[in-house]
């Protein structure tokens, strides 16, 4: 296996683990009375981000010339995950709430390990072009 694939391998199962959390055991608050908070957008963003990141990371080891392009992609797309809990799109208000205890945290954690292998198959890939 090439370590230049390596990056994007890791990428795409953070991806996964993106996309099943966000649904399941990563999700935003519920409140007692079955409504959805403010957060509930902040959810429905990472997904579609933990999408968006899957699809880039399939392409990069599908298509080996786009690979320093696609990693240089998911540099901002990494950025906007770990910047939309909280800072984008609010969260509930009280600190002890599910979206700010769990997701928050996990998603900025799973984004930032994302930027930093982007990064490292960027550079692994400019090496190999020099």
């Amino acid at each position: 296996m090439k370590k230049r694939i390596i990056p994007a391998i890791v990428i795409l199962i953070l991806s996964i683990v993106i996309i099943i959390g966000s649904q399941t055991f990563l999700s935003p608050c519920v409140h007692d009375d079955g409504s959805s908070g403010p957060c509930r957008g902040a959810g429905q963003m990472l997904l579609g981000l933990g999408c968006a990141l899957g699809v880039l990371a399939a392409l990069s080891l599908w298509v080996e010339r786009a690979r320093f392009g696609v990693y240089l992609s998911l540099l901002p797309l990494c950025v906007l995950g770990i910047l939309t809990p909280g800072t984008l799109l609010d969260l509930c208000r009280m600190s002890t709430m599910r979206c700010r205890m769990v997701m928050q945290p996990a998603m900025i954690i799973l984004f930032s390990a994302a930027l930093l292998c982007a990064l490292i198959g960027a550079v692994l890939t400019a090496r190999k072009k020099a």
